[in-house]
């Protein structure tokens, strides 16, 4: 008897990520790979979410709350469950006739969803950065207990696959690539005076606008950095980063004996994704190809000058705790407050560091601390805007 499909959550079925999901399932239909679509959450996209429910026929959704769950199910056809807030997220990570949920959620909103994914066993496909981020600890613990992680952020993904068959006393260090982001040429004295526009033309990845500004600032890749150190249990000063700026080395692997693995693909999210929908198995036709002929590679230490919020988020991660989740969460309030106009560029690090400074780190063992911490973060980040502190 063959076995029976994969029955998925997409939970941030309207964003970058879920979008990418639901464009490559057809081809892995047509491979042989069976991937049914259970159930779908999303914010406040109601017409869009409502599309992808009646096309994919998803017998599951959840929005953001009550009045976008009514507007939802007079779009749906009778027999669809429509849920909502984050209770709604929750039970659809959870539900029994789901065996993996990708959650592509953007923020801490993920982050119990993902730990209700992990209580219900189930696999968990990792696009949510913040679940390990602010919740790294919490998170491990119970992926420790019951369930399984596939990440799919592209760092992760490759760190993952090249660890395969790596004992932990092998590891002398992991690298995580950054591809500098769209400043990564201009000199740190030009920084200020960038606009919205110029910081979302990322070079080389098509993504959601908080991580192309965040990789832009290299923050990202702080944020990838606690990843890792959470995901694969490797101590931090066994954790480099490097600046690579043609995204074509995703991670490397760097043994104790001098061998260097590492896994490379073209820039393009479809190949993780379809990894972690198909895992332990790989689909057989990619999306795009890497041609070895005049393909350069490059790698450069990162700047300490050009990338002050790096530097600051690094150093949150380092102390633990929950300084990550209040690094994040002001992150996300000042990224808003240049993608308004209400901030320069250079606001966003200065802020970072400023909120950090004035926070009192306290270690974490429930998950109502992480919140705590994320409302504090995320007011102390809104009143370093309004006060105009960063004009001086």
């Amino acid at each position: 008897m063959s076995p029976g499909p994969t029955r998925v959550a997409l939970l941030g079925a309207t964003g970058s990520i879920g979008t990418q999901t639901l464009d490559v399932l057809p081809s892995l239909r047509a491979e042989g790979h069976r991937i049914e679509l259970v159930a779908l959450a999303a914010g406040r996209r109601v017409a869009e979410l409502a599309q992808q429910a009646c096309a994919t026929g998803a017998r599951w959704v959840a929005v953001a709350g009550p009045e976008e769950a009514q507007r939802i199910s007079e779009l749906l056809p009778a027999g669809v469950h429509v849920l909502s807030g984050p209770e709604g997220l929750e039970k659809l990570a959870s539900l029994p006739e789901v065996d993996l949920v990708l959650n592509a959620v953007v923020g801490a909103a993920g982050l119990r969803a993902t730990l209700a994914a992990l209580a219900a066993g189930k696999t968990l496909a990792l696009a949510n950065k913040e679940s390990l981020v602010v919740g790294g600890r919490l998170v491990m613990g119970a992926c420790v207990r019951q369930g399984q992680i596939i990440p799919v952020d592209s760092e992760h993904a490759a760190l993952y696959q090249a660890l395969q068959g790596v004992r932990t006393g092998e590891i002398a260090r992991l690298w995580i690539t950054a591809s500098g982001g769209a400043f990564r040429d201009l000199p740190p004295d030009r920084l200020a005076q960038v606009t919205p526009e110029q910081a979302l033309a990322h070079p080389t990845w098509r993504m959601g606008p908080r991580i192309t500004v965040d990789s832009a600032t290299l923050v990202n890749k702080a944020f990838e950095m606690i990843e890792a150190h959470h995901l694969f249990g490797v101590d931090w000063d066994r954790i480099e980063a490097v600046l690579h700026p043609q995204s074509i080395v995703h991670g490397l692997v760097e043994l104790v004996d001098g061998t260097m693995l590492a896994q490379m693909a073209p820039a393009d999210m479809r190949i993780p994704i379809r990894y972690a929908l198909t895992h332990p198995a790989r689909a057989a036709v990619p999306p795009a190809r890497l041609e070895l002929p005049g393909t350069r590679l490059a790698f450069t230490e990162l700047p300490r000058d050009g990338y002050p919020g790096y530097w600051a988020v690094l150093e949150a991660g380092r102390r633990g705790g929950t300084a990550p989740a209040v690094a994040n969460a002001a992150d996300e309030v000042l990224v808003a407050a240049f993608l308004e106009g209400r901030l320069p560029f250079t606001g966003i690090a200065e802020g970072i560091a400023e909120v950090l400074g004035r926070h009192e780190v306290r270690p974490v063992v429930r998950v109502e601390e992480l919140e705590a911490a994320d409302r504090w973060g995320r007011a102390a980040a809104g009143r370093f805007v309004e006060s105009g502190a960063w004009r001086s």
